[in-house]
């Protein structure tokens, strides 16, 4: 299996209109910027987008949904994007709003095999409205289905040839997660190493779980919100 591509325009290629493609990162941080970037540049459209957030409105996802190429939006926190708001309350955009640690153990469940899982979180809220309830001593549960993804797009700090990567700080949060869960996994890398390069007990994502990898240039790695003291 070729693995390596030049960059990601390549790696994106063949990615259809209507696919179901998974992003990672926690609000910008260690967000798939030049898979981003490519799939605004292609045009690809009617894309249904799991991730944490939706990017802000000139950076992330947000630059997908200024395109209008975003059909459908499963998420847990979406606060940050004007655009976002504005396409929701006009009815341009469909949304599914769950719960965080739902959204990590529906991706976890794809990568584990398991078709399904039950989870206390959303029991008595709208997130339960049509789906199916069962009491574990004495605690009930919903059924959440395991996510169905055609792509993952996620970000690392180091990869090597075969795929293995290495997650830097807060960058390592939907990013391992996600790159088990779809049918084909795209990563890029701040640095592609030869194999024997990275340190096996370093190593958080196996490559058997990724199908493409590249080297990603030019990060802006934006601040979402940004913070200082006061002198």
């Amino acid at each position: 299996m070729k693995k390596i591509f030049d960059n990601a325009e390549q790696a994106l290629a063949d990615i259809p209109d209507g696919s179901t493609i998974m992003l990672g990162g926690f609000g910008l941080c260690g967000i798939p910027e030049n898979g981003i970037a490519a799939l605004v540049k292609k045009g690809t459209k009617e894309l249904t987008c799991i991730s944490n957030n939706a990017g802000v409105d000139d950076f992330g996802i947000g630059l997908l949904l200024k395109q209008h190429q975003v059909k459908k939006m499963i998420s847990s926190y979406v606060g940050e994007n004007a655009e976002f708001e504005r396409q929701l309350l006009s009815g341009e955009l469909e949304v599914e709003l769950i719960p965080q640690g739902t959204l990590a153990t529906r991706c976890m469940a794809a990568g584990y095999g398991m078709p399904a899982i039950f989870t206390p979180a959303g029991v008595g809220t709208e997130v339960a409205e049509g789906k199916e309830v069962r009491n574990f001593n004495g605690k009930d549960y919903l059924l959440e289905y395991a996510f169905d993804a055609d792509f993952a797009l996620v970000k690392a700090w180091k990869g090597d040839t075969q795929g293995n990567l290495i997650f830097k700080d807060t960058a390592r949060n939907f990013n391992p997660l996600m790159a088990m869960a779809a049918k084909i996994t795209i990563a890029e890398v701040e640095e592609l190493v030869p194999v024997g390069e990275l340190d096996p007990n370093q190593v958080h994502t196996a490559g058997v779980y990724v199908q493409r990898i590249f080297e990603g240039k030019n990060y802006e790695k934006r601040i979402e919100q940004l913070t200082v003291r006061k002198k």
